[in-house]
Formats: C-alpha cells, structure tokens, sequence
C-alpha cells in the first residue's frame, strides 16, 4: 500500500498540469475575455446580454495584432492599457509558464475585478462551501446507509415501499425547490419566521458567547444543509439497498446461513465489508459535489458566498485568475480525496491490495 500512495502522491502533480493545460487552452479558443468584458462596460453596453457579449468577444488579425471589434471607437491607448493590465500583452506561451510556476507555489493571482488576491478570496468562501458540503455529507450518510439496509432487509414489506415514495420525491424534485419551499414556509414571513434568511452567521456573530455562536451557526445553516440532504439522499439510499440486496443473494451467505451464523453475525461481518465497498468509492464524488458544485444554486438561493458561486461569478465575467485558482483548488481537493477512498477500501477490506495496480 506504501508504494501505492507514493505512486498516486507523485501523478498529482502531473494530473494537475494536465487538468491546468487543457483548460487553459480552451479559454484561449472561448470567445469573449476581460478586455472584451472591460470595452463592453466602457462603452455602457449590456454585458449580461449574451448576444451582445458574443458579438464583442468576436476578434480579428490585422498586421500581426489582434483588434477587439469592441474597441470601435474607444482610444487605442486605453486597449492597450487594458490588455498590459490583464497580461494579454504577453505570448499565450509566457503567461501559461508564468501561472504553472505561479501555481506551483499557490500564487493564484489577483482577481481581475475585486480588490483582492485569489488566495484571500477562496480563504474567504471557504467556510460556506465547507459548512454546507461537510454537514449534508455527514447527514446524507448517517441517513442513507441505516435506511438502505434496512429496505434491504425487508425488501418488498409495507416500510419498503412506503420509504421508496420518499425516496422518489426526493429524487423527482430540484434541490433549489425544496430550498424555495423552506424559505416561503420557514424563513420567508408568509408563515413562520423560525430561521435566518441570508448569510453564515449573524451581524453581532462577534459580541456573542460561544454557546450563542453555536446556536446562531446551526440556526442559520439549517435550511441550506436540509435542502441539500432532501435532493441527496435518495440516491445513495438505493444504492445501498442495492449492494447489500446484491451480496445477501451471493452464496457465501447461504453457506454461513447453513454453518449456524445468526442473521446479525452475517449481516455486520461479512455482507457489509463487501456492501459498503461501492458506496465507499462513490463518497469523493459526492463530496467534492455537495462541497463546491451541488450547493451552487443553494447560495444563491440563500445569499452564502460559497466557492460555487465565487466560480460561478468568475465564469461569467471572464475573471481568469479566480477561474484557474478555484479549478486548482476543486482538482487538488478531488485527487486527494480519491486518494483517501482507496486507502478506505483496503481498511473496510483488507484482501484489497493497491500495490499491484
């Protein structure tokens, strides 16, 4: 197992180089840019019309230079000025060196647009996408395993059925409905005001005790965390169901039956290690997703500024630095947590080995 995990620490490096490369070469074919984003805003043009943003992302050669078609009209020295200022100056070639060694020592940059560095501002989203993305984890498998194997093991009954309706509406509806339904009912004012409308922690979270600002913590990532675990939790749930339905139907389980184990003994002892391996090698995945990308639309609904929507914002002004940045940082942390996931897997199952691999 040791030179696995030397193995897969030293292809980290290499797969983030290639991850970097290759999007960095498709935001060198994407139309449209900072500069464009910088000329569209000078000329007071709508830049959250698409349409309008295409047409000044378009771009054409003239003597060797590249002329912005929304530069029509603005001084030349401004473009220029602008494009020292993003570093477009630069061959395509120096810039993508500059951010690989750059990067490789977690210099993200500036951002284009905000006053700060990429590092300040994923240091400052974090604690969002962390609450958010830990907590409905936690809570998602602390819900879905126990209710997995128990519709397993009464496969058919009237608890079976009855959770699979639940299991059905959970999956059949958007996770941004569930959060409208929580805030129209719970934080909205129309029917009860139990819960926080916006943020992380409240204006006076400083000047409060620290039994306070655990209450006022929980209390107002509450609804955001619900929302999440109602959309999330079914389909971990049947997958569950499943693996232990697959492995109690196995004949290995037959012959303990016949050897006089107890129903408890089978279950816990040998169905399980083998049950849970699949739902193991899914958890990255659901982490890195419930972390940064499946919460998006939860802090938009609920006003968190969380990484999802600190990439979102970035894509869609063409801030590159926060872009590369929060895309280093979601890769890092995905390669990483696969990496833990197959360590998991030899401790849950010890005939597992990773070092022939």
């Amino acid at each position: 197992m040791r030179n696995y995990i030397i193995k897969r620490l030293f292809l980290i490096p290499l797969t983030l180089l290639g991850i970097l490369t290759i999007n960095f070469c498709i935001i060198q074919l994407s139309p449209g840019g900072p500069v464009e984003y910088m000329l569209a805003k000078y000329q007071g043009m709508n830049i959250d019309s698409k349409a309008q943003f295409t047409a000044v992302a378009n771009v054409k050669n003239t003597s060797s230079q590249m002329q912005y078609r929304g530069a029509q009209g603005v001084p030349e020295d401004l473009v220029e000025e602008l494009k020292k200022q993003f570093g477009f100056d630069k061959p395509w070639y120096e810039r993508f060196y500059k951010m690989i060694t750059d990067y490789a020592k977690f210099d993200f940059g500036k951002s284009y647009y905000k006053d700060k560095t990429v590092g300040e501002l994923i240091v400052e989203r974090m604690p969002v996408s962390i609450s958010l993305g830990l907590w409905s984890t936690l809570i998602i498998y602390l819900i879905s395993i126990p209710l997995g194997i128990k519709k397993a093991l009464y496969d058919g009954s009237k608890f079976d059925v009855m959770t699979s309706f639940a299991v059905i509406f959970g999956s059949a509806i958007p996770v941004f409905l569930f959060a409208v339904f929580l805030i129209v009912f719970f934080a909205g004012g129309t029917y009860f005001q139990w819960f926080p409308l916006r943020g992380l922690t409240s204006d006076n979270f400083e000047d409060i005790s620290l039994l306070q600002k655990i209450f006022d913590y929980f209390h107002h990532i509450a609804l955001p965390v619900l929302s999440i675990v109602i959309g999330g939790f079914a389909t971990l749930t049947m997958l569950t169901k499943n693996s232990f339905l697959d492995e109690i139907s196995k004949q290995y389980v037959l012959t303990a039956r016949s050897k006089g184990l107890s129903e408890k003994q089978i279950l816990y002892k040998h169905v399980f290690r083998n049950a849970m391996l699949i739902i193991i090698a899914g958890f990255p995945s659901l982490l890195i997703k419930m972390l940064f990308t499946g919460s998006l639309l939860i802090e938009v609904v609920f006003s968190l500024n969380g990484l999802g929507l600190l990439g979102y914002e970035a894509i869609m002004t063409r801030d590159y630095p926060v872009i590369f940045g929060t895309l280093y940082i979601f890769a890092l942390l995905g390669l990483v947590l696969k990496l833990v996931s197959d360590i998991t897997y030899s401790l849950v199952d010890p005939r597992i080995n990773f070092d022939r691999v």
